[in-house]
């Protein structure tokens, strides 16, 4: 009896060998082929003409989010957005206009980053000098504290002020705008 056993130690042994082969090989590809993904950055899904709208807990919508295009990347959780409009609809309050040439949403939705020729437009509640345009080369807002800043220089503009100065915080709520450093302005007297 201890003959037989002998005899198949060997023959154990290999399979077991062979078995651990087995699953090193798939662990060291199934490894492989997850950082080849994560290399990759291929996206999941695109939408053309997005466009989505925020509810407050009353219901009324907040503010709308359009693009021509958006493309999701599930290695990073980054959604792009192509020529991104965002309106904020403040109840009681003339709508505040973003545009940009592309846009960047985090991974989790909290944050909207624009990119390249940003311009912000918003009537004025008393219509004077009409509309009020912001321009910029960037800009972080953050939609559910009505907020947006950017570290670039800013041009803010009506009918008759133009103002520079770089760097900005807006309050979309209270409609404050505060421009950060090198403010410089210029206002024309309206011809009688």
């Amino acid at each position: 009896m201890t003959r037989r056993h002998i005899a198949w130690y060997p023959l154990s042994l290999l399979t077991l060998l062979a078995a651990l082969s087995f699953w090193l090989e798939y662990t060291v590809q199934s490894a492989a082929t997850v950082e080849q993904k994560r290399q990759r950055n291929d996206p999941d899904f695109t939408v053309d003409g997005l466009s989505a709208i925020q509810s407050g807990p009353d219901g009324a919508p907040r503010y709308t989010l359009s693009a021509s295009r958006m493309v999701h990347y599930p290695d990073d959780d980054s959604t792009h957005l192509a020529d991104p409009r965002f309106k904020s609809l403040e109840p009681g309050k003339p709508p505040l206009s973003i545009r940009a040439n592309r846009g960047l949403v985090s991974s989790e939705g909290q944050h909207l980053y624009l990119f390249d020729d940003v311009v912000i437009t918003g009537e004025r509640e008393d219509a004077q000098g009409g509309p009020l345009t912001l321009t910029t080369k960037s800009l972080h807002v953050i939609p559910d504290k009505d907020f947006a800043e950017t570290q670039d220089p800013v041009t803010v503009s009506d009918a008759r002020t133009r103002i520079d100065g770089v760097g900005l915080e807006l309050n979309a709520q209270t409609r404050v705008l505060k421009l950060l450093s090198e403010v410089r302005g210029r206002y024309e007297t309206q011809r009688r």
